[in-house]
């Protein structure tokens, strides 16, 4: 089987142009590797099997699908490195992208200290407040940075 370690891999050189890094994995990809990469699934049915065998992309916690319940931010931090290691695995070795539902606050996090709940979007939307809404998703986005 192909690996990348016995590749000249364009794409895994940092000093590489990007279009070109890009061009590289593209040609490399199978359609089914290709189809993968752009699927997110929900962290549930995040498989180490699943990971690997369909090359997924993306996995997210979608609202209150955390690692177990009152998980701190270490628990988060494991469970997102031990998906990160079987997408490691795969033949071409891409890292996921792990999305969490926090949206309007960073609620998922046991004991995360401060971490403030804002109305939903639909609510922000009726204050018209444009300014407000990029306040708060900078702030959203700062306490789950915090806690990761």
């Amino acid at each position: 089987m192909e690996t990348a370690e016995n590749l000249n891999c364009i794409y895994r050189n940092p000093n590489e142009p990007i279009e070109a890094r890009v061009k590289d994995l593209l040609s490399r990809m199978t359609l089914k590797e290709k189809v993968g990469q752009m699927t997110q699934i929900e962290r549930q049915v995040a498989t180490p099997s699943a990971i690997k065998d369909f090359s997924i992309g993306s996995v997210i916690s979608g609202a209150g699908s955390g690692p177990f319940r009152k998980a701190l931010s270490a628990d988060w931090a494991d469970m997102v490195d031990g998906f990160q290691r079987c997408a490691l695995e795969t033949r071409l070795r891409i890292p996921l992208i792990y999305g969490i539902d926090a949206v309007h606050g960073n609620n998922g996090v046991f004991g995360a200290p401060g971490a403030t709940i804002f109305p939903h979007s639909v609510g922000l939307g009726a204050t018209r407040d444009a300014d407000l809404a990029q306040r708060i998703g900078e702030a959203t986005a700062l306490e789950v940075r915090a806690s990761n």
